[in-house]
Formats: structure tokens, sequence, C-alpha cells
């Protein structure tokens, strides 16, 4: 480390750099441009057998301050996040790809603060249970104690105080393991955070799988949280019953999104498009299948078109971009897979779907495909970027069924004027979240997980704070 974080200016961007980077460490490479952003080290076991050891020291102390000033701290760590946002939005622009604006880096930033915010806010007051006279007994919720996050490179920093803010409010300390891929975003907003709170009660440590491994499976641990795949939960799961750690996972998704017979194409066309686009289709819960009635079809996808056509891709910190990059090659290489399994099995490519193959970093174009069987691997699996599949449908129950019929479900959506019968269909659909003419809107007030392969465990709301914590009966 060339600059400690204490005394590094952490309002500019060279300044965060300074506090986190390490100049002999792993280059971090800018997906846009393959330009050098930073270097980071490397974690080991060790290093999270120390965080683990220090967060573990640091806990008792931390819950026993009363919650209010808990809560305090929390603000007092928003208002660094904010007054550090422009240096934290453009390091993440860098090493993430997305662009300054849209639903992108300042848009992430100011999620932090307000998820951080939100969860000081909140209110977790012992419930009565029993109160009759002869009995009384109440439900209380204690600190887990030290709680294992690892999060995804795709929302690094918001993702993070999802999992860190609840669980701070509600007495735990935690030890952070970012993605590989975005490791010196989180460690930057580590650092911002850490200006407010006492030592050793947040602590990141970046590193490859094999560190992520070792968190999530250290003694020390209590409750881990994850976001990311599947396959990666899945094994996480397993590590954990050995302990019987509590966990919370958020995992992969492939959404669908129901056009009804009454929808206005024009009206729904931009939500539509963001609910597919935000980040370039790099969210889990962004919408992966659109399946439109054979009535409104052809105008459905030219409303998307017209939407796509005034939506800029390229380099992030150019302000008129409102899509970026893939992040890595391998999601990069994933969805051109896909995109061609579509156009091989005869489906009609809108715009898109044709990389230019001399342009440098990760970007795939925006592709929207027409005409699709929904059992083409386009449709059946995530594609985790900037292409949506539109199939046609023309009956509601067939559409229903292709709907619910995969194994993930973390969100889904429905669209139409008539409120009542969009609330119909939406209860219907097997999914963690439903949205009815949004998709992928969350709010840190709002519960939020999957069903299915897409995870279990809520987070966001007071829900979240108690996933974060253990219940406690008392009776007398």
């Amino acid at each position: 480390m060339t600059t400690d974080a204490t005394t590094a200016d952490l309002t500019t961007t060279a300044g965060l750099l300074s506090a986190i980077e390490y100049p002999a460490g792993r280059e971090i490479l800018d997906p846009a441009t393959g330009e050098v952003v930073g270097r980071t080290r490397e974690g080991s076991a060790a290093d999270i057998d120390s965080a683990v050891a220090s967060a573990r020291e640091a806990q008792t102390a931390w819950a026993a301050r009363p919650i209010a000033e808990r809560s305090d701290l929390l603000n007092k760590a928003a208002d660094a996040v904010e007054a550090s946002a422009e240096a934290l939005a453009e390091l993440l622009s860098r090493e993430q790809g997305k662009p300054l604006n849209g639903p992108n880096a300042r848009f992430e930033v100011g999620a932090c603060s307000a998820w951080l915010r939100a969860n000081a806010a909140f209110e977790l007051e012992p419930e009565i249970l029993v109160d009759d006279g002869e009995t009384h007994a109440e439900l209380r919720y204690d600190p887990v104690g030290v709680v294992g996050a690892v999060g995804p490179w795709n929302w690094p920093m918001m993702i993070s105080v999802w999992q860190f803010a609840p669980s701070l409010k509600m007495g735990n300390t935690v030890v952070l393991k970012p993605s590989e891929y975005t490791p010196l975003s989180v460690q930057a907003l580590v650092a911002v955070v850490n200006q407010a709170l006492p030592a050793d009660v947040l602590s990141v440590v970046p590193g490859d799988g094999a560190v992520g491994a070792a968190l999530t499976s250290h003694d020390g641990v209590d409750k881990i949280m994850f976001t990311g795949s599947t396959k990666t939960g899945q094994a996480i799961m397993r590590t954990a019953a050995d302990k019987l750690a509590r966990i919370t996972l958020e995992l992969g998704g492939n959404d669908a999104g129901i056009v009804l017979e009454d929808a206005d194409p024009k009206a729904i066309a931009g939500d539509l498009f963001w609910g597919a686009f935000i980040n370039t289709g790099q969210t889990c819960a962004a919408m992966k299948r659109l399946y439109v009635p054979e009535s409104l079809y052809d105008q459905v996808c030219e409303a998307l078109v017209e939407v796509a056509g005034q939506s800029p891709m390229g380099v992030g910190l150019e302000e008129e971009n409102v899509l970026g990059p893939l992040q890595n090659k391998q999601q990069y290489d994933i969805v051109a897979r896909l995109v061609d399994a579509a156009k091989n099995g005869g489906a009609r490519v809108l715009m898109g779907g044709d990389p230019a193959a001399d342009q440098p970093g990760y970007f795939y174009p925006t592709t929207l495909v027409a005409d699709i069987d929904n059992d083409n691997p386009l449709v059946a699996e995530e594609q985790f970027g900037p292409a949506l599949p539109i199939i046609k449908y023309t009956d509601l129950e067939q559409a229903i069924e292709w709907a619910n019929e995969l194994e993930v479900g973390l969100g889904s959506s429905v669209w139409g004027t008539d409120i009542e019968e969009c609330k119909k269909v939406a209860a219907r659909l097997q999914a963690g979240s439903t949205w009815i003419n949004k998709h992928g809107a969350v709010d840190p007030r709002v519960p939020f997980g999957g069903v299915k392969k897409s995870g279990f465990g809520l987070e966001f709301g007071v829900e979240g704070l108690k996933h974060v914590s253990v219940p406690h009966v008392i009776s007398w």
C-alpha cells in the first residue's frame, strides 16, 4: 500500500487509488479500453484468518453500542460516501466498465448512500407474541456475530452495501471478499466508509475463489451472504452444512416479462428497455426473456428498436454514453455464443448481433432478437448481457407456463393497463419479486430474494434485518 487511507484524499480518484493500490499487485484493466486502472493486492487464507479474528474481537464492543449509535454511524458513513461520490463513480466506471450516466456508476454510488441511510432508519422492535395476563412472550433479534460476505462484479459497491449495512445495523461485524474482477471498487468503498466506523468492524480481503472459500468455510464466520452463480451458491451451502452457518443466497436468474393484450407499446417501451438493459444487461434481476402477444408483437419490437437506437454505448467516462462493455471476456463469450445460437436457430435479429472485430474492449452491441423459439439457448439460458429475446405468444396460459418452466425464479414482470388483471397474472408467476409495469426496481424498504435455484433468504427492509440476526424468545 502506497498511502495510508487515513491520510489520503478519498474525495479524488487518485486519492482512492493511493489508499488501496499495491504497486506489486495484480493489474486490473478497464474493460472498455484495456488500460490499467490500478493494482490490487491478492489476499490469502491467512489474511482471512486475521480479518475474521479481528472482526470477532471487535464484535462484542460493536454490539454493545446502542442501536441508535450504530444507526448514527451508518448515517455518517453515508455522508462519507456522498463526499467521495464522484471519485467512487469514476473508479467504478473504469474498473467495471459501466458508464457514469444512466442507471450505472453514479446511480450505483447514490444507491450506496441511500441503502446506508435506509438501514439506519429502520426500526426492529421486540414483537410481543403472547400477553394474556398469565404468560408474556416476546421475540427479539440478537446479532449473529461475524458475517462473511462475498459479492459479484456487476454491482460491486451497491451489493456490498446491501450485505454490510443491515449486518452492521444489527450489531454484527463484517468481512467482505469482493469479486476478483472488481476488487478496487470495493476496497475504495470500504476505505471511505471506514472513516466513520470503529476499527475492524468492516474489513475487506481481495482475492480469488480460494480466498472466498476460505471465508465461507471459516469456523469463525457465523453468517454467510453470497451474491453470484447458482453453482457457487450450492458449493457454499454444502460447506456451511458442516458448521450450520446461517446463509443468505442471491443467485442467478433468467427473469421473464409478460406483456398483456391491453398494453400500450409506446408507453412501456422505455421501461421495458431499461428493465432488460440496465447495467448493459449485467444484472441478476434484469429482464432476460420478454413474452409479447401476437396482436402487439410488431409494435413492441418497433418501439424497443427505437429506444435502443437512442441509447448510446461506449467508454463509460464519456458523458453521453449510457451503455458500456461487458465486464470481462468470459461474459462476452457467453453473450456471443447465445446470440449466435439464436441466429443459427433461425431467429430474426432486429438490431445488433454483429460485434466489431477491431473494437477495443468487451463491447457487444445492443441486440434485440425476434421470432425466436422458446427453447432456444438465448431464451433458456441466462445471457447476462445486452441481448434480449422477444418471444411471441398467442395464448396467455402458454406464456405463463413458459415463464415458470425454468429452474430459477428471481424476478418477473407483467405489463398492461388493467392493473387488476396484471395482479392476477403476477400472482401466478414463480419468482421472489414480480413487478407491474416495471422490472428490477429494487427499493431498500421492500424485501428482495429468490425462489427455486435463485436462492433463498431476504434482503432489504425490516425483514432483511431479521435475516442478519438470531431470533431470541424471552418468556415470563
